[in-house]
């Protein structure tokens, strides 16, 4: 009995760290710098480093609020600039909302910015997806 419950509980386990990634889209990402808090979704929450901001293209009114999503940066947005891409994709979870005139659709924190490019580049171009993390 012992050897089925400990089977069972490995089997979920590898289910929550299995995830479900849909169809990109493409954008642009920015960043913005601490504090992070308060956010228009959480409020006073510290919701680490790993956040962003959604514009109007992704807010939904409020239904952007925890979703994650997975960011990778595609090029400069000016041709002509240096390649500003490090190659890695990060994932952030949407905790604020980046008001009209937001110059990207997804506003990163500064540190999720620098997982995917050189913050010097200011605004990228990216493909981001929702990124769903399933558990059974």
């Amino acid at each position: 009995m012992a050897l089925h419950k400990m089977l069972f509980i490995t089997i979920s386990l590898l289910f929550c760290f299995i995830s479900k990634e849909a169809v990109a889209d493409t954008g642009t990402a920015t960043f913005y710098t601490p504090p992070y808090v308060p956010s228009s979704c959480n409020g006073f929450q510290n919701d680490g480093v790993m956040i962003a901001a959604a514009s109007d293209a992704i807010w939904e009114n409020r239904g952007a609020c925890g979703k994650n999503y997975k960011v990778t940066c595609t090029g400069a947005t000016n041709e002509g600039d240096p390649y500003p891409c490090t190659g890695a994709s990060v994932v952030v979870e949407i905790v604020d909302y980046c008001p009209p005139g937001c110059r990207g659709t997804i506003d990163l924190s500064q540190e999720a910015f620098a997982v995917i490019a050189n913050p010097d580049a200011g605004k990228i171009d990216i493909s981001f997806q929702r990124y769903v993390k399933l558990c059974i």
